[in-house]
């Protein structure tokens, strides 16, 4: 009698762990903090468990196309290719939220508050290594009356596959030819220079160690860590930093002409718009429409109906736009389709 109720105790053991390991997700690091921050409050208010790690969006694609995750996450939408590789059938593109990247520097000499400025063609010309230095002209040009430093810029880029490195080569494809057709866009690609960190987390950290460094980071992080952004020239000629307001009006525009057949496979970089914000994107969670564990299935497709929503005050608190009305009618639609 004794030994069965040591192995009953195991068994309720073993399941209780089970249960609190309910959802597995893994991917974008862009993403990371607000998909903890509702991981956190969901576990309180229903009991689930929602394990996510930071891994880059390359790994997110990587690991739900493996089915070794419940859900992925990427900042850069699967290609068909990929999508067509994947273990478990069909994949949904779930947009989350709208998140702003951000150019952040660490220059000793000029304030903080002072804000350099950049276009495009210029940022996407320091990242091809035709601009190597802070006093070059023509960044002078977009910043008179600074004293900038001739010092070397030492360009920082993820290491990794990363969704952040899809947002900022997709806009630098947007802005310069000359980008476009070389190393292009996509979550991996071969730099022309610099200095590669793993995750938003490593790229943020080598800016503020580095003096002269420049990198593209996403704009929760920046906040966090206290880190200098710059201004940007949008689309309308405005010069816009990186905020909430500015990557809600990026997606507006495009929102509101969405098809419902839409598969969210959608870019919003270099959007029009008076205070748009040109490096703003969607970061998407990946599942298959088809859930082969029901009860797993359920509980990923109740949490994000709850994101949804219920999540926005999270999301509002560590500067992430939230969906449109519209868009999110459309995903709370999209996630009724998925099977068990």
């Amino acid at each position: 009698m004794k030994r069965l109720l040591l192995a009953a105790a195991a068994v309720m053991a073993v399941s209780a762990t089970a249960g609190a390991q309910d959802l597995t997700g893994a991917g974008s690091s862009f993403a990371a903090p607000i998909y903890n921050s509702w991981a956190q409050v969901y576990a309180a208010k229903a009991g689930v468990k929602v394990n996510y790690q930071s891994v880059g969006s390359g790994a997110g694609i990587n690991q739900i196309s493996e089915q070794t995750v419940d859900f992925g996450a990427t900042d850069g939408p699967m290609t068909d290719a990929q999508m067509a590789k994947a273990k478990g059938g069909a994949i949904l593109h779930i947009p989350t939220v709208i998140g702003a990247v951000s150019m952040s520097y660490n220059l000793p000499g000029v304030p903080a508050t002072t804000h350099l400025k950049f276009t495009g063609p210029v940022l996407a010309d320091i990242y091809l290594g035709k601009i190597t230095k802070w006093n070059d002209p023509q960044i002078a040009a977009l910043n008179p009356g600074v004293n900038l430093p001739n010092h070397g810029i030492i360009v920082v880029h993820r290491s990794d596959a990363s969704g952040t490195s899809y947002i900022v080569t997709d806009y630098f494809s947007n802005v310069s030819e000359a980008w476009k057709n070389g190393p292009g866009k996509g979550t991996a690609i071969a730099w022309p220079v610099g200095l590669g960190a793993k995750g938003n987390e490593g790229v943020a950290g080598q800016v503020r160690q580095i003096e002269g460094a420049l990198g593209y980071v996403e704009l929760a992080y920046v906040l966090t860590n206290h880190m200098t952004y710059s201004l940007l020239q949008n689309k309308d000629g405005n010069w816009i930093a990186p905020s909430l307001e500015g990557a809600t009006e990026a997606a507006a525009g495009t929102a509101a002409h969405l098809p419902a057949n839409t598969d969210f496979r959608i870019s919003i970089v270099n959007a029009p718009g008076a205070k748009a914000y040109p490096i703003s994107s969607f970061t998407w969670i990946l599942l298959y429409k088809h859930q082969a564990n029901a009860e797993k299935g359920k509980k990923l497709v109740n949490f994000l109906r709850w994101a949804m929503q219920d999540g926005d005050p999270q999301a509002r608190a560590l500067e992430y736009a939230t969906l449109p009305k519209n868009m999110k009618q459309m995903v709370l639609k999209r996630l009724a389709e998925v099977t068990y």
